[in-house]
């Protein structure tokens, strides 16, 4: 562990103080060391459920493909179990734009990009290196209820044949929480996943034997990542405070667990009190002596930013799923907050397999960087024009155009930028976008609190 040792000092100074105590809570829980992976906002810290070191002779980290890849190119432990500009960046300057991240099977946005000289390929793989996004190719489904009248791909290859789709790789871990394989839901299961990935992304010439999914399956669920210190708050269990992924590890789910319709398995109605890790923090713990005020007051920020999100009145309109939903009784506004769609506890994401379209694809909010699609109903004849048709293509219904799902929250702070496009290249662009798009009145101070919440996550 000691070259991270280095690598956490530098990031933060709160690391001198931190990191000790941390490396002593993991051995005390775990028996066994763990790495602290520095970020913007402190220290992420993965654990295994089972008490076992990181296997990396697991199948996630060998090359299973025919272009070098492995799990592992895209789902990097320190940068959150998926990828970040800043590592992506760092990789291509290192191989000159030749490591395996960089193949135009989906990492450039055109498969037939000019990758023949250094400037060639630093043209052909902008998305991935500025948002961090990976290409996605699917046809429109034959059975559509809808087609596609009009293409504007600035990078002239995109078709109803294949639509280009610039997506966040989702982070592998903290998967026993999921309600939904991928950002549009199209896999069945993680074993399907596994395999497709290999097929596709590594461009594997055979599919992975049963034994191989299974064991990728099994790697990836014994996985628990959340943040583990904050550079102000300090080490997210002390005073009595639930963070970090040792409780993580622990915490009670199931399938409709606090579902908006009611406990699938207690028939309890939904809590929007979802978030319970920070009420230790309501007085700023304990302060020993005058040098820890500054610490105190972040605890207590952290804290309210958690009550914020718990209970801030959100107004929801216009939310495909929710206010078009029979279910709900088709509302045209629901009064809710964070956690209407954020219902799982102390984890953040829709507990039942539910995909939203809150207008992070619509054409107001495309950037030139982006292609757009123009659909069209055909029974109606109504156009929609999206950067993303999200689950539609998988399900092929109008209805579902702009649909994902939402991810967990958990480890958010070591994931930037954030939405399935990238649209947000911080946590507070993310709430930018949903006070311009809700209305929400944030006074400054609630923003920096939801803010210093989400950090710790």
């Amino acid at each position: 562990m000691n070259r991270y040792f280095g690598l956490l000092f530098a990031a933060a100074p709160l690391a001198l103080v931190l990191l000790p105590s941390l490396i002593s809570q993991s051995r005390a829980s775990h028996g066994r060391d763990r790495t602290l992976f520095p970020n913007p906002s402190g220290a992420s810290l993965t654990v295994t459920d089972s008490g076992d070191d990181i296997d990396r002779s697991n199948p996630f980290f060998q090359i299973m493909g025919t272009n070098g890849r492995s799990c592992d190119t895209c789902h990097q432990q320190g940068e959150g179990w998926t990828i970040s500009p800043d590592g992506i960046k760092k990789r291509f300057d290192r191989s000159q734009g030749t490591d395996p991240l960089f193949r135009t099977v989906d990492g450039s946005n055109s498969p037939l990009a000019d990758v023949s000289t250094l400037k060639a390929r630093r043209r052909a793989y902008t998305m991935l290196l500025t948002k961090g996004l990976i290409r996605v190719g699917l046809p429109l489904p034959a059975t559509a209820e809808f087609e596609l009248i009009k293409t504007d791909d600035p990078y002239n290859f995109a078709s109803a044949q294949e639509l280009s789709l610039f997506r966040r790789p989702l982070p592998t871990t903290n998967l026993p929480f999921i309600t939904a394989t991928m950002w549009d839901g199209r896999e069945a299961n993680l074993q399907n996943q596994a395999n497709d990935a290999t097929r596709g992304h590594a461009q594997a010439d055979k599919d992975l034997t049963t034994l191989q999914r299974q064991q990728i399956v099994d790697f990836e669920s014994d996985l628990s990542t959340a943040q583990a210190a904050d550079e102000d708050a300090g080490t997210l269990t002390a005073f009595g405070a639930k963070g970090g992924p040792e409780a993580l590890s622990n915490q009670l789910f199931y399938v409709g667990i606090n579902d908006l319709l009611g406990d699938s398995h207690t028939g309890a109605p939904f809590n929007n009190v979802a978030m319970s890790l920070y009420g230790a923090w309501e007085n700023g713990g304990t302060a020993r002596n005058d040098g820890d005020r500054e610490q105190k007051e972040a605890r207590r920020a952290v804290s309210r930013g958690e009550a914020l999100f718990n209970t801030k009145p959100i107004a929801i309109t216009g939310v495909a799923g929710v206010n078009d939903n029979p279910a709900f009784g088709t509302p045209a506004v629901v009064n809710g907050t964070c956690t209407t769609c954020h219902d799982t506890p102390n984890i953040g994401n829709h507990s039942v397999k539910l995909a939203l379209n809150i207008g992070l694809t619509d054409a107001s909010r495309r950037t030139p960087d982006m292609p757009l699609y123009t659909l069209r109903n055909k029974t109606t004849g109504a156009i929609v024009k999206t950067t993303d048709p999200g689950l539609s293509l998988i399900s092929g219904r109008w209805v579902d155009v702009g649909k994902f799902k939402g991810p967990i929250l958990r480890g958010l702070a070591a994931r930037a930028p954030y939405f399935h496009n990238g649209a947000a290249e911080d946590i507070p662009a993310v709430l930018d976008f949903y006070q311009e798009r809700f209305g929400v009145s944030f006074t400054r101070r609630e923003k920096s609190d939801l803010v210093a919440f989400l950090k710790t996550l």
